[in-house]
């Protein structure tokens, strides 16, 4: 696994697969063969979505190098080794993020940072803000005025990081406290 310097959240990484297409698939001409392998490769990957380590996949960006084929005895379907690039999503305990709020609670708020749905930040996080019951509930800013309520885009630093393996999806835990931390 190689992994990229350019942003910390986007991780460019190299893998390894055993991708197997099935003999109906098989065919002489070395660009379907090539076709099926990719489509294979491209399946895979979207119905993994998450892992621990890399965080969400995101996108295959080159498809680096297929391996020599191996017959499977009983079924007749070939393994194929196949390395590739991709992108993948993953934030970070200490990282400063931008997260978009879709939801107000007494205790807190739910925000979104590109594929995360639930990243949270407690009212005990936001200690200049105080919650203000209204039609559409916010946090409010006395001194500053700012607001943090629904579709606001937060500036806040991750505290936490949890990795849900049966939903194959992360959740973090979010702070204001630290400089230019609050609303963009």
């Amino acid at each position: 696994m190689e992994w990229g310097k350019a942003e910390k959240m986007f991780l460019k990484v190299q893998l390894n697969w055993n991708v197997v297409i099935p003999a109906e698939n098989l065919d002489i001409k070395g660009l379907m063969l090539q076709k099926a392998i990719l489509v294979r490769v491209l399946d895979d990957f979207s119905a993994k979505k998450a892992t621990k380590d890399l965080g969400y996949l995101l996108a295959v960006t080159t498809l680096d190098k297929i391996g020599e084929g191996k017959v499977r005895e009983h079924t007749g379907d070939v393994l194929f080794p196949v390395n590739f690039t991709c992108l993948s999503f993953k934030v970070f305990r200490g990282e400063v993020i931008e997260g978009v709020v879709h939801k107000i609670l007494k205790h807190g708020v739910f925000l979104r940072c590109g594929p995360i749905e639930n990243l949270y930040l407690s009212n005990q996080k936001m200690t200049d803000y105080q919650y203000q019951i209204a039609e559409n509930p916010c946090f409010l800013n006395v001194k500053t005025g700012s607001r943090i309520e629904k579709d606001v885009t937060l500036r806040c630093v991750v505290i936490g990081v949890k990795y849900m393996e049966a939903q194959k999806e992360f959740q973090a835990v979010v702070g204001l406290e630290g400089h230019y931390l609050g609303p963009v």
